[in-house]
């Protein structure tokens, strides 16, 4: 069996050899057990501002089925009927067990992401070693690279599905490893398990679960696996697809559904010659979007990567890996733009790099094998496929946002589509194609300059941490909180006066983000929407308050009395006299 540094053609670091000394057997697990715990804590404290959601209406769709699967009040979701998981609600569940306000049960959730998405440490580390083979301190500031990447980082703070799903890769493709290396039950049943954790968790984890299933029968087909480990492999993402079934059932009508199930709209987006170029370049974007981000390294590790694919090595367990994974980058960024095309509803993204964030850290490991170990004229021949794929990405995306603004369109461009890119290159209003391209270009000529010195390794590696932890801040101080600010009602609800058991509705002429987090703050029940009347049953009723407009609601015609509110943020509560 070929080693994993065959993918990196020549190792110039080998693995050290020597049996580690008995005093210092703990001190890995030691380093990385503090690394975790103050990866919890770094993450605590960027999210220190954020109290209520700032990213609608996914959260409060989490946040709402978490709740009722806890046992309180149910809520809506945006899902849909055919991609609507579980998952991930139920991870946070338990922060909404008790008698517990809000913001207590939202800093739960919070703790639990921070933890979850810490994890990304110690698996990074074992990436570095098992499959990268490198040596000790390289895998473990490496790890540290991964682990304070924005592009997972981010997520921690808020309650999305993407704060657990960067881990959830990298265990998956070192389980993947494992696996192939080794072929018996026990390996495939842990695939199988995690490949059911994506299905549990996102309706990406479809790309994951037809890769898998490809996966099981080519190496039926080869007779590398028996039927008894096919089982294995597919009995457990059967298993966790039925727990997604039973958690929807168990839910019942508590939480109801407003998104709209893809249908027609998804063929018709791809049934044009334009639609195909559209999609293509939504693919292109997110594609590029990982280059960049990666300081070019993801184009490096691509490279390298489709370099072994060139040299099949029956048993190599680290050739099969890569295929994997570059099989799930392009079918996930392939899909996302597939289904975020046919919903008609909204315009289309300059940008949307959400959905493909959670490969960056992996491939940022691979890419930054490629340079410490390989020989000087491989780096500069990966390099330069990572500088033509960021010209190219450039050019086109800069051709495509020119082309629309042409038309008088333009492309929808939000904090959540690529908040990293935001605070590299500035572009907070604007998506700058080319000013990314070129920091990504300087970026991997740095870095690949710097590798050339074998003193400068590590400094490399920890200047690439600081950079991450400079960038969150950027990100904090520019991005999250002024979407905090904009999106935080005040007075609480508590403070006007709203009583614990009071039947609550809320009118839909409060803007929806005032609306969604003032609801959150009655724990006690489901707050549903009216237009106009509010109904009988309602005792407490929050609404539009502009004095002097024609949609200033008037409470007292329908027997309700003000009991405060905010006339700058266009709300008011209600109390029925």
């Amino acid at each position: 069996m070929a080693s994993g540094s065959h993918v990196m053609e020549r190792p110039a670091d080998p693995v050290e050899t020597r049996p580690a000394v008995p005093a210092r057997r703990w001190l890995v697990p030691l380093l990385l057990l503090v690394g975790w715990v103050l990866s919890v804590a770094w993450r605590m404290w960027l999210s220190r501002h954020i109290v209520l959601p700032i990213a609608h209406t996914d959260e409060d769709s989490y946040l709402n089925t978490a709740r009722a699967l806890a046992g309180g009040p149910g809520g809506f979701s945006s899902e849909n009927g055919l991609l609507r998981r579980v998952g991930y609600p139920m991870l946070i569940s338990p922060a909404f067990l008790g008698d517990r306000d809000f913001s207590d049960s939202y800093r739960l959730v919070q703790l639990i992401n921070a933890m979850v998405n810490s994890t990304l440490l110690p698996l990074a580390y074992l990436l570095g070693r098992r499959l990268l083979q490198l040596r000790r301190s390289y895998a473990l500031l490496g790890a540290v690279v991964a682990a304070t990447l924005p592009a997972t980082a981010f997520y921690a703070g808020v309650a999305m599905i993407d704060s657990v799903m960067a881990p959830l890769v990298i265990a998956w493709l070192l389980a993947v490893h494992r696996w192939i290396e080794r072929p018996g039950p026990l390996a495939a049943a842990t695939v199988g398990l995690l490949v059911g954790a994506f299905h549990l968790l996102h309706s990406r984890g479809l790309v994951i679960v037809a890769v898998h299933i490809g996966l099981v029968l080519l190496l039926l087909i080869r007779r590398r696996i028996t039927p008894t480990v096919l089982l294995a492999a597919l009995l457990p993402v059967l298993a966790l697809a039925l727990v997604n079934e039973a958690g929807i059932r168990l839910l019942g009508d508590k939480v109801y559904l407003l998104g709209n199930t893809p249908g027609g709209s998804m063929v018709d987006a791809v049934s044009s010659a334009a639609g195909v170029v559209r999609v293509g370049a939504a693919v292109t974007t997110q594609l590029w979007y990982l280059v960049v981000i990666t300081f070019g390294m993801a184009g490096v590790a691509w490279a390298a990567a489709v370099r072994e694919l060139w040299r099949p090595r029956r048993g190599d367990a680290t050739r099969w890996t890569m295929g994997v994974a570059l099989v799930v980058s392009v079918g996930v960024a392939s899909g996302a733009s597939v289904i975020l095309a046919g919903i008609t509803g909204k315009p289309l993204d300059a940008i949307y790099g959400r959905y493909v964030q959670m490969l960056a850290p992996f491939w940022l490991l691979v890419g930054l094998g490629v340079l410490l170990t390989a020989g000087r004229r491989v780096v500069l021949r990966r390099a330069a496929v990572a500088v033509a794929l960021l010209i190219a990405g450039g050019a086109l995306i800069a051709v495509r946002l020119a082309y629309v603004a042409s038309r008088g369109h333009s492309l929808r461009y939000g904090g959540f589509g690529a908040p990293d890119l935001m605070a590299l290159t500035g572009g907070w209003r604007e998506m700058r194609p080319v000013v990314a391209s070129l920091i990504g270009i300087a970026g991997c000529v740095l870095l690949v300059a710097a590798v050339q010195v074998p003193r400068l390794r590590l400094p490399l590696l920890g200047a690439l941490v600081v950079v991450n932890l400079v960038t969150m801040q950027v990100i904090d101080q520019r991005l999250v909180r002024p979407m905090v600010a904009s999106s935080a009602p005040t007075p609480w609800v508590a403070d006007v006066g709203v009583r614990p058991g009071e039947r609550v509705w809320a009118s839909t002429g409060v803007q929806y983000i005032h609306r969604f987090n003032l609801s959150h703050q009655v724990t006690w029940t489901d707050v549903r929407w009216f237009q106009e009347q509010p109904p009988d049953t309602a005792q407490v009723v929050f609404a539009r308050w502009a004095p002097g407009q024609p949609d200033d609601w008037d409470g007292a015609k329908y027997g309700f009395v003000r009991l405060g509110g905010n006339v700058r943020q266009h709300w008011a509560a209600w109390r029925r006299a």
